[in-house]
């Protein structure tokens, strides 16, 4: 992903002010991956009448809001993200009338329904896209991003620049039916749509305006900054001579009319119906950049996803992970909770997600010891800063990545095998050998896979984890070799699980405004294993103290939390903690996490 620049002092350079308040700041919205939630009739993929038989445990979670990964019509060449129809529900998830079934339900108890919204591009399977693909002159053809190539002396036709796609080899893909080339940013089977052409973008809205008719509370948008390509289709730069195709996103991303765009979506669409927006904003996460979409007075977003916090532990690729630093985390996250507030602009708090592996492993520490308090620890810190809070699937039972003896095969990312199979090919022109060495790269994996997110939900310790009924078809992806001990069922029955820490810290969280909207303050910005900070909102302040280590540590409260003594705790993921701070050191556990409250 893009780097950014760091504010060198944050909490100096930026005029503190109080964060507007709105139902969608506060709100807490769990993100649902629907193959691997529920099966209800037991095909091995989770549904929607999955979903909805599941929907008093959400809101008994504390959730507000339900986004759910795509559910449209799809070949599912990448888990749905190549929607071939806008406005039907896939089959392996169910029908209309179940999703008007679900809806009702999440309404029914005060919950909202987010989508996804796949708009850069569709699949090669929509009509739009075999109509624009038929002829030169049908009236769809400019509907997607379509050039005439040159060809080499053997006639074969060469790509329009050098921009590679996101999972490998060229962005063009050649169409000998009509003589030219398609861009497509993803796979050649997800051809990216002409924003630039004022039908599709009408097409578009009409489509949202439709799922909006059926219930849809908002929307978070895929991608949503590499709608408006750059002007020319320039070549990359080139930043890895070994390879003719150049990564593209510093060209693709945040484009020419990308927010000329959003904004005439906001006037036509979203402003109408107070819809909730969040727009996924990779390889550009500079402050500046992202301001201008979530910038109250542009009227574009009201929040985006940026990756640096997910992705500063990352090499030269992203299965190449680097060791977790606390210092520079807590930089990252100082940063941005401080460089949206002057344009009253707005975060998203989140460490997991369908495209990122479980935290647990890469924030703390998953050893049965501690893994429970690793989880409540990162459920405090994603509590307790302004920004909406997600919560993905299985999150809040402490799930974990797939265990290291599972080989390659039990990898179902396209990203992943794409990536595995290209070092694969090219160790074996390289070495000579059929099966070369690849345990480095299988160790990558097993740290940074988007698989992790995507085993089936743990549920129960019957058979298939609770995913799927007893004597159903196997779910479509291995359940974790763990979910006997680790489990929905079982959790629900322990007062000292993950699962029920998180409830208690949510409905905290609802109780006390601070926990949104107060003023930030990092502490010891240099401690290499405690992360502190203290809010502060209209004459409340709370101290958040973080032990990210496995050690025992005694942490010398700085100056200003110093004034803390004789507050009160608030919560604490080790149940034989002290009720109040009572001098100016504090004993933290491995993975312990406090909130304290002075009033």
């Amino acid at each position: 992903m893009g780097g950014s620049q760091l504010l060198n002092s944050p909490t100096e350079s930026k005029t503190m002010m109080t964060p507007s308040r709105a139902w969608w700041k506060s709100a807490i919205v769990y993100q649902i991956y629907p193959s691997s939630f529920c099966d209800a009739n037991g095909d091995g993929i989770g549904d929607l009448k999955g979903i909805t038989s599941k929907l008093d445990y959400l809101r008994d979670l504390g959730v507000d809001a339900i986004w759910i990964s795509p559910i449209h019509q799809s070949p599912n060449k990448d888990m749905g993200y190549d929607i071939s129809d806008y406005q039907d529900i896939d089959p392996r998830y169910g029908t209309l009338e179940d999703f008007d079934e679900m809806t009702k339900g999440i309404h029914d108890r005060g919950m909202k329904l987010i989508m996804d919204l796949v708009i850069n591009h569709s699949s090669d399977m929509h009509q739009w896209f075999k109509e624009s693909s038929s002829s030169l002159d049908n009236p769809k053809r400019d509907w997607y991003i379509w050039r005439k190539p040159d060809f080499d002396k053997d006639g074969k036709p060469l790509p329009i620049n050098n921009w590679q796609a996101a999972f490998g080899g060229s962005a063009w893909q050649y169409d000998e039916k009509t003589g030219e080339s398609y861009l497509h940013l993803y796979l050649p089977e997800q051809p990216d749509l002409n924003w630039a052409n004022p039908e599709v973008r009408k097409a578009l809205f009409d489509m949202m305006e439709w799922w909006i008719s059926r219930g849809v509370d908002g929307f978070r948008m895929d991608v949503i900054n590499l709608i408006s390509k750059p002007d020319g289709l320039p070549d990359a730069d080139i930043k890895d001579p070994d390879h003719y195709f150049q990564r593209c996103w510093h060209l693709t991303a945040n484009g020419p009319h990308v927010h000329e765009y959003l904004r005439e979506m906001n006037e036509k669409v979203l402003s109408k119906h107070g819809s909730f927006t969040v727009g996924e904003c990779p390889f550009d996460v500079t402050p500046s950049v992202l301001s201008k979409y979530v910038a109250s007075e542009r009227k574009e977003l009201q929040m985006v996803f940026q990756f640096e916090g997910v992705y500063f532990d990352t090499g030269k690729s992203l299965f190449d992970p680097i060791p977790f630093d606390l210092p520079k985390f807590k930089q990252i996250q100082d940063k941005w909770q401080h460089c949206l507030v002057p344009d009253d602009g707005w975060n998203s708090l989140y460490l997991e997600n369908h495209d990122c592996p479980r935290s647990i492993a890469r924030f703390a520490s998953e050893s049965p010891e501690y893994r429970t308090s690793s989880a409540a620890l990162l459920a405090i810190h994603n509590s307790t800063l302004s920004g909406t809070q997600f919560v993905y699937q299985g999150e809040e039972l402490a799930m974990i990545n797939m265990p290291r003896s599972w080989p390659i095969e039990e990898y179902k990312d396209v990203a992943t095998q794409n990536y595995y199979h290209e070092e694969l090919e090219e160790r074996r022109e390289k070495s000579g050998k059929q099966d070369p060495d690849m345990t480095d790269i299988m160790d990558g994996l097993r740290l940074r896979a988007r698989d992790h997110a995507r085993t089936p939900m743990q549920w129960s310790d019957k058979a298939n984890a609770g995913f799927s009924p007893e004597g159903a078809k196997a779910p479509w992806m291995r359940v974790h070799d763990d979910y006997k001990q680790w489990n929905a069922a079982a959790q629900e029955n322990d007062s000292e699980s993950a699962l029920k820490f998180y409830t208690r810290l949510l409905a905290i969280k609802k109780k006390h405004p601070i926990f949104t909207y107060g003023d930030f303050t990092l502490l010891s910005p240099d401690h290499k294993q405690i992360f502190s900070y203290i809010r502060r909102l209209e004459g409340k302040e709370l101290l958040v103290l973080l032990n990210f280590s496995g050690e025992t540590i005694s942490y010398d409260l700085p100056e200003e939390a110093q004034a803390f003594k004789g507050s009160k705790l608030l919560i604490c993921n080790v149940s034989d903690h002290a009720d109040n701070l009572t001098d100016k050191s504090v004993k933290l556990e491995p993975y312990e996490g406090c909130i304290y409250m002075k009033a």
